[in-house]
C-alpha cells in the first residue's frame, strides 16, 4: 500500500466520509480542504537503507551512548506474528534515535514513529519526513478536522508498518511517566487487525541529556522552537557518556479491546502504564537521587538506598543493582563529573537540587503507597 493508496483508503473510511459530508460542522468544501491539507502533512515515506546510514553521521552522539536492550526476544516473537505497536515513555530527544536503533541492531523491521511536529523543522524535518518515516503529530491541537485524519491515517498506516508512540505525548519535564494520552491508542485499535499487538517499552539513562534543560523547566509551559533546544542539549553533551536500557515487555493483544468503548481503553491504557513501570530500569543514578540528603556520609546513604532497594524489589522493580555499596559506587562518578553532587571525602553533599529531583521522580511510580512516604530528602 502506497502513499497515494493510504490516501485513498483515509478518505473512504466512513468516520472521514461522514465528516466531509457536514458532519463536523464545515460545508463539504472547508472539510476537503482541512483533510487534504492535514494529509498532505502527515504524509511520510521510510527509506530504510537511507534510514540505516544515519547512523554515521550521528556517530559523535550515539559512541556516548551505551545501548543496553533487554527482553528483545518478545519483539521479535511479535514481529512474526504480526503488527506491532510499540508504547514506550519518553525521556529525552535522543528516544528517537536510540529505541528505533535498538530494534535494528536486533534484526526487527523499522516502525514508523510518531513524533511532535516541532522536530520537523528545517533539515531533521526533511528527514523525518522522506528517511525515518516519522509522522508529525500536533499533540495539543483540538481541530476536528485534525483530528479525524490522524485517526484515519494511523489505522490505515498500520496495515503496512508498525508504528512507535510515545503515550504520555511528550518527554517528562519532571521525571515521572506522564499520564496517558490516548488518541494514538485509539487510532491504532480502529485498524481492526485481528493480528495487531501492543508491545509495553520502557527506556531508562544514567543521565538524560537534557536533564538540567528538563529539571529547571519542570513543566511543560510552551513548545519551544527545536533548533534552540538542539543548542543547550550541545552544550550538555560536552563530557556526557551514559548507558541507555530499552526493556521490551509481553505483548498486549489489541484485539481484546473495543475502541468505541471507553471501558475497555481505560483498561489498556491502565495495563500498558502499569507494564510499562515495572519494565523502567532503576538505574544506580536514580537509587541515590532519591537517598540523598543535602548533607549525608556514605555509610548513611548506602543504608537509605538498601531500604528503598528492598521496597521496590517488593513491588516487582527492574533493578540494575542489588545493594547500595554497587549503587553509591556506579552513580557517584556520573553524578560528580557532572555537577550535580560534589564528594567531599567520606561526605555527599547536593549541588542540583532540581536535578536530583528529577532523577528521584523517575522511580516514584515504583515507591509510592509503598513506604515511600516516610523516606523522603
Amino acid at each position: 500500500m502506497g502513499q497515494d493508496e493510504i490516501t485513498q483508503a483515509v478518505l473512504s473510511r466512513d468516520e472521514v466520509v461522514r465528516y466531509l459530508q457536514g458532519g463536523g460542522g464545515q460545508s463539504p468544501d472547508e472539510a476537503q480542504a482541512a483533510i487534504a491539507r492535514y494529509l498532505d502533512e502527515l504524509r511520510t515515506t521510510q527509506r530504510y537503507r537511507m534510514y540505516r546510514a544515519l547512523q554515521h553521521p550521528l556517530y559523535p552522539i550515539l559512541r556516548k551512548i551505551e545501548r543496553v536492550p533487554e527482553d528483545v526476544h518478545f519483539v521479535g516473537e511479535a514481529a512474526r506474528s504480526g503488527r506491532v505497536i510499540y508504547a514506550s515513555n519518553h525521556k529525552s530527544h535522543l528516544d528517537y534515535l536510540i529505541e528505533p536503533i535498538v530494534l535494528d541492531d536486533n534484526g526487527i523491521r523499522p516502525p514508523v514513529i510518531a513524533a511532535g511536529i516541532n522536530l520537523f523543522g528545517g533539515a531533521l524535518g526533511l528527514i523525518h519526513k522522506y528517511v525515518t518515516g516519522a509522522i508529525p503529530i500536533r499533540r495539543d491541537t483540538k481541530d476536528p478536522a485534525y483530528l479525524v485524519t490522524l485517526k484515519a491515517y494511523v489505522a490505515e498506516l498500520l496495515q503496512r508498518h508498525d508504528l512507535f508512540l510515545y503515550p504520555e505525548g511528550g518527554r517528562t519535564y519532571s521525571g515521572e511517566i506522564k499520564p496517558f494520552k490516548t488518541g494514538l491508542l485509539h487510532a491504532a485499535l480502529q485498524s481492526r487487525r485481528s493480528d495487531l499487538v501492543i508491545v509495553p517499552t520502557a527506556i531508562a539513562y544514567d543521565l538524560v541529556l537534557e536533564d538540567f534543560i528538563l529539571a529547571r523547566q519542570r513543566v511543560k509551559r510552551g513548545q519551544r522552537p527545536f533548533r534552540r533546544e538542539l543548542a543547550e542539549m550541545v552544550r550538555y553533551a560536552v563530557g556526557y557518556q551514559s548507558r541507555c536500557f530499552v526493556t521490551f515487555g509481553r505483548p498486549i493483544e489489541a484485539g481484546g479491546f473495543d475502541p468505541t468503548a471507553r471501558r475497555d481503553m481505560v483498561r489498556l491504557t491502565r495495563r500498558v502504564r502499569e507494564a510499562m513501570g515495572r519494565l523502567y530500569k532503576v538505574v544506580p543514578t536514580a537509587l541515590v537521587a532519591a537517598a540523598i540528603r543535602p548533607s549525608v556520609t556514605r555509610t548513611e546513604l548506602e543504608e537509605r538506598i538498601d531500604q528503598r532497594i528492598e521496597i521496590l524489589r517488593s513491588a516487582g522493580a527492574n533493578l540494575d543493582v542489588a545493594t547500595g555499596r554497587a549503587a553509591v559506587e556506579a552513580a557517584t562518578g556520573p553524578l560528580a563529573t557532572r555537577g550535580i553532587i560534589v564528594v567531599e571525602g567520606d561526605r555527599y553533599r547536593v549541588r542540583q537540587r532540581a536535578v536530583l529531583r528529577y532523577y528521584a521522580r523517575t522511580i516514584d511510580h515504583l515507591i509510592r503507597h509503598r513506604g515511600g512516604s516516610q523516606l523522603t530528602h
